[in-house]
């Protein structure tokens, strides 16, 4: 949900003299010239290991040839590169890299870090780099991209396959990779958006954002318990790439890509159209990919052009609307402890105050722009820039 129990993160940042920035470590350390992929990945960083996933082509190589896919880990209190492992690729070669291989963001536990790569590959690799298992998606009929991350639950891997045919969600067993169920989802299109978990009424449920429909699916075994619609919208799509996000009784989600939004009253069951969507905001901005935040009972959304939008909740009340400028609207923003918002990049970064009153108590920039988003961790920020992975915490 972007929330840490973390406190007292830095205001600023970076600037000539690296205020704030504990390490920096090069994300590559060959002196080979290589092509670069969108490497939109956000890093994670667990058991004391940060991890960082890239894909990129050696010059001698060309874009329309698979790149190479990397697993890298770091020392999270020093920056020391441990390893870089490659993942030999899937069978998907993409013509069009708008997204790129490199858009979904790991997930680890105590023995297995997890990647899934652009190319339909998902793989588990040990703490050392050794890569445990790895399977091919098929089919892999994504639309551009893949633009969802895998999710965690208990001993499986959940990888959502939103597709234009065949749309699944599968369930890898986390020690071997075998696929320990499967449901189809039938009626579902292509989206870019990363479910998130959440337990609601005492039960465990995945918050998917279906295209045409923001759903609650049993975590379990992916079963429909509740869906909505946008009221009289039937054909608009939501979920384009941000994800749902649930807070103050309610789940809210957007397109990324321009139409409407909604917040969600997830306690119902079957078509909840009628009676359980709260309220409806606005039009967003387009190319508005970021994730919201809700911190108490105010939801906060980053939209293009750097405007910052915060809604009272339940209600949906417009707090303020505010610009940011050069905030990317990529990237996710995330909140601390102490009613901060960390809306923190490699490129220009704001913290602004929790509330429903506007305040910006710092900003900075780092000069190595992306658009991944940030992860927090023993009171440090992770920062990935192009160029670069950043810890940032107070000295």
């Amino acid at each position: 949900m972007g929330l840490s129990a973390s406190k007292g993160l830095p205001l600023t940042w970076g600037g000539p003299k690296a205020e704030n920035v504990l390490w920096k470590a090069p994300l590559l350390t060959t002196d080979d010239k290589v092509r670069h992929d969108m490497n939109q990945a956000s890093p994670i960083v667990s058991g004391g290991l940060a991890f960082v996933t890239m894909s990129y082509w050696p010059y001698t190589a060309t874009t329309k040839d698979f790149p190479e896919h990397h697993v890298i880990a770091f020392d999270a209190a020093t920056g020391k590169r441990l390893w870089d492992t490659a993942v030999e690729h899937g069978p998907w070669l993409l013509n069009d890299l708008r997204g790129g291989y490199t858009a979904p963001t790991p997930a680890a536990d105590a023995k297995h870090v997890y990647v899934l790569f652009g190319s339909a590959v998902v793989a588990a690799l040990d703490r050392k780099g050794a890569v445990v298992w790895r399977k091919d998606i098929k089919p892999h009929a994504f639309d551009v991209a893949i633009g969802t991350s895998p999710v965690l639950y208990r001993d499986t891997l959940l990888v959502i396959c939103e597709m234009s045919t065949g749309s699944r969600l599968i369930a890898f067993d986390t020690a071997t990779g075998d696929i320990k169920w499967s449901r189809d989802r039938k009626g579902s299109d292509w989206t870019h958006s990363t479910p998130v978990s959440a337990k609601i009424g005492g039960k465990d449920q995945l918050l998917v954002a279906a295209a045409q429909a923001l759903q609650g699916l049993d975590l379990a075994t992916g079963e429909i318990l509740w869906f909505a619609r946008l009221p009289d919208q039937p054909k608009t799509r939501i979920g384009d790439a941000p994800s749902p996000v649930y807070g103050a009784g309610v789940v809210y989600i957007d397109s990324g890509r321009g139409g409407p939004g909604i917040a969600v009253d997830p306690t119902g069951s079957g078509d909840v159209t009628a009676t359980h969507v709260k309220w409806k905001a606005p039009n967003i901005a387009g190319d508005s990919l970021s994730s919201a935040v809700i911190v108490g009972d105010y939801l906060y959304r980053l939209q293009a052009q750097g405007i910052l939008k915060c809604y009272k909740l339940p209600e949906g009340e417009l707090q303020y609307s505010e610009r940011l400028q050069e905030a990317l609207a990529a990237v996710s923003p995330v909140a601390t402890a102490d009613d901060r918002i960390y809306l923190a990049s490699g490129g220009k970064s704001y913290v602004v105050r929790s509330g429903p009153t506007f305040e910006i108590l710092g900003s900075s920039t780092l000069s190595d722009p992306s658009n991944a988003s940030p992860a927090i961790a023993n009171n440090r920020l992770f920062v990935r820039g192009k160029t670069n992975l950043y810890c940032i915490g107070a000295p």
